[in-house]
């Protein structure tokens, strides 16, 4: 019986759908249960998402620590309790004292390194439970702070109360985040109506496909051309793939990490510096 297919898959995720709906929908069309997704997006986001299947689930947790780019739509003068369109409003303010000028002049501080606060209803686990699920029986929940970088943030309009942004940044930042400490920065209150992303890593929006695009032809990228395509590559000898196909440590000098491939071009495993040598992360075959 053939292996199953194992590779990435590049969703346009639609408005209205959790990351997990994605999943379940790709489990039906891809005939397996093996199949997991790296960076949630919000039910009200869209935009790409990456999923692996198989064997390529494991490369997920190796695929979040990167950069991501979004385009946002945020509203100045209300302040809701999700920081997003979702929530409840709890205060709101006139933005009739605003210009678009204090408004870009405010938004340069959300570039570079920052500290930033997540909303309280994010899937950031307190003590090994997810935050909104804290949230949801009642409890007040204080996040602390983390060290986030934009790596640069783009004023793509001003018509006030909205606010257009594009935003390339480091995993683990919050697009509502910003949304909400500008509302506060100005005074007026602020929260996100529209979140898409465009890019995680390599892979754009140029290059996902919908749900329907999928019902319709249903392919992923194997798992070797998606692991080139987000890693260095190092071509082994025979001597030198034998050594992965059992986890043995490579007189190889590495850089960063790197997929290592047979000589025939399969995929082999994860490898990562160790001094002079590699150590294999994870092996795949």
């Amino acid at each position: 019986m053939p292996e199953p297919a194992s590779g990435l898959l590049v969703v346009d995720k639609q408005a209205g759908m959790t990351s997990h709906d994605v999943v379940a929908r790709v489990r039906r069309l891809a005939g397996t249960r093996k199949v997991g997704h790296a960076g949630t997006l919000d039910p009200m986001a869209t935009g790409v998402l990456v999923l692996g299947l198989n064997r390529a689930t494991r490369l997920l947790g190796h695929l979040t620590l990167t950069d991501k780019r979004y385009v946002a739509t945020i509203r100045l003068g209300a302040a809701t309790t999700t920081d997003d369109a979702e929530g409840e409003v709890t205060a709101t303010a006139s933005t009739d004292g605003l210009t678009e000028s204090s408004v870009r002049e405010a938004l340069t501080a959300f570039a570079g390194e920052i500290d930033q606060v997540p909303n309280a209803v994010s899937a950031i686990k307190i003590a090994g439970k997810r935050a909104y699920a804290r949230v949801r029986e009642g409890e007040v929940v204080e996040i602390p702070a983390r060290r986030v970088t934009v790596h640069s943030l783009e004023v793509t309009a001003v018509d006030l109360p909205d606010v257009e942004i594009a935003v390339h940044c480091s995993s683990g930042t919050y697009i509502r985040a910003i949304a909400r400490d500008l509302g506060e920065a100005l005074g007026v209150g602020g929260h996100l109506t529209a979140l898409r992303r465009t890019a995680v890593g390599p892979f754009g929006i140029d290059s996902a496909r919908t749900l329907d695009d999928l019902e319709a032809s249903f392919t992923i990228t194997p798992i070797s051309d998606a692991v080139r395509a987000w890693f260095p590559a190092h071509e082994l000898d025979a001597a030198g793939a034998a050594a992965v196909r059992v986890g043995r440590t490579l007189d190889l000098s590495l850089d960063v990490l790197t997929g290592v491939f047979a000589p025939d071009g399969t995929f082999l495993a994860l490898y990562e510096p160790s001094g002079e040598t590699a150590r294999p992360v994870a092996v795949f075959v």
